[in-house]
């Protein structure tokens, strides 16, 4: 099984890209989690796989963290949730508010992601809403009152600089970038007055 793979971003999408090794092609299928996060074509990237094995085909999924790794393969657990629907889930909403909805069995929240409907949000919150609270990877700290408020406000600041005209993508990649704790931010608009910083290099 391929387990990662590093090399050229020949082609891109924002559902797959063709990574280059040694003069072959794979074809990789990514989230949007991580889509937006990639390099430019014709750049090195780097990435954790899955390897999907069918009768008819063999699939690879990639992402750039293992927390999106173990998020998908944690979805690939619950009784009709597939690779499609698992990348589907991980490009529908945020990787910390996903792990807030499972966390806290939000289901009107999950239900709210594009092809999951009622039963399968319940499910979902059922089945995931104590095994996700083991995924403590790259830097991220289990729901508790503080990140709840800290993930509020990062809404708060999103929807603000998002209506400010910026590009959700942008706007993602701008407030990722910030640490909330180390400079000290508390409120809404002091991270809006960051993003914004940030977003004027762009």
């Amino acid at each position: 099984m391929i387990a990662s793979i590093k090399g050229t971003i020949s082609l891109k999408s924002t559902t797959a890209l063709t990574v280059e090794v040694q003069g072959i092609g794979y074809q990789v299928w990514v989230p949007l989690s991580s889509y937006y996060r990639l390099p430019e074509e014709k750049e090195q990237v780097s990435l954790h796989i899955h390897t999907h094995v069918r009768e008819d085909a063999i699939q690879l999924f990639g992402f750039l963290s293992t927390r999106e790794k173990a998020l998908f393969l944690l979805l690939l657990g619950v009784s009709g949730v597939g690779p499609k629907l698992a990348i589907n889930i991980l490009s529908g909403i945020d990787i910390h508010d996903l792990i807030c909805a499972l966390s806290e069995g939000q289901v009107k929240t999950l239900r709210a992601i594009p092809g999951v409907g009622p039963k399968m949000a319940g499910r979902l919150a059922l089945e995931l809403k104590e095994k996700v609270g083991q995924i403590e990877l790259d830097g991220f700290r289990p729901v508790t009152a503080e990140s709840e408020g800290e993930s509020a406000v990062r809404n708060d600041a999103f929807s603000a600089l998002v209506n400010l005209g910026y590009h959700r993508g942008d706007v993602k990649r701008a407030l990722d970038k910030i640490s909330f704790d180390g400079d000290g931010l508390s409120s809404t608009e002091d991270l809006i007055k960051e993003g914004l910083k940030s977003l004027a290099k762009v």
